[in-house]
């Protein structure tokens, strides 16, 4: 499942012209980058050199909202790199159901690299983010309290802590979700006699 994934301009680790993607900046923050699997262990290598902690979390990311950007911003805040991985679109599909992702991956994890508080954004596959763990090791793995022992279960923790890793399970915001989301835009539609379809008329 953890196969090298198209970059967001299609051309793996290259951007237009040939030359890797950098990440940018703005003001003194660098934002981060969609990089394969490989690039991505290297990198953590590197920053482990440095001393550096690496924190790691997942999902769908579909509907980017200001619960993930809330969530993404603690996670990075008990570690030094910020490492997230995003559910390729047949993941999503087997856990969401057939109509989504609304966002294919490749732009998923675009957005999610443009926020300043992610260092590395990684595609991944398979049901659940067992494999990505075992391979990148993070010393943190975060979580929304929706899992653990009160709540759904979360089978990467047994890997975490197998070599010495903490998990950490961070509060949610409440009321925010694609899911909630969605049901909202739908609604609107269905309001306006548009049967979900919804305008782009006055926006900005």
């Amino acid at each position: 499942a953890l196969t090298p994934y198209p970059s967001p301009r299609g051309r793996g680790a290259r951007g237009e012209g040939g030359r890797a993607n950098r990440s940018r900046r703005f003001g003194e923050r660098s934002v981060g980058e969609v990089v394969a699997i490989e690039r991505l262990l290297a990198r953590c290598a590197a920053r482990r050199f440095r001393g550096q902690r690496i924190v790691l979390t997942n999902g769908c990311f579909d509907l980017l909202h200001v619960g993930h950007v809330r969530s993404l911003a603690a996670a990075r805040q008990v570690g030094d790199c910020l490492v997230v991985g995003v559910n390729d679109d047949e993941s999503v599909r087997r856990l969401k159901g057939p109509t989504r992702p609304i966002v294919p991956a490749t732009e998923r994890a675009e957005l999610i690299a443009a926020l300043a508080c992610v260092d590395e954004v990684v595609v991944f596959g398979g049901p659940t983010a067992v494999e990505l763990v075992q391979a990148v090791r993070p010393e943190v793995y975060v979580k929304g309290d929706d899992y653990g022992s009160d709540g759904k279960p979360l089978p990467e923790a047994d890997v975490v802590e197998s070599y010495g890793g903490r998990v950490a399970l961070l509060a949610l915001v409440p009321g925010r979700s694609t899911s909630d989301l969605i049901a909202t835009i739908l609604g609107r539609g269905r309001a306006t006699g548009r049967r979900g379809v919804w305008t782009t008329k006055g926006a900005k």
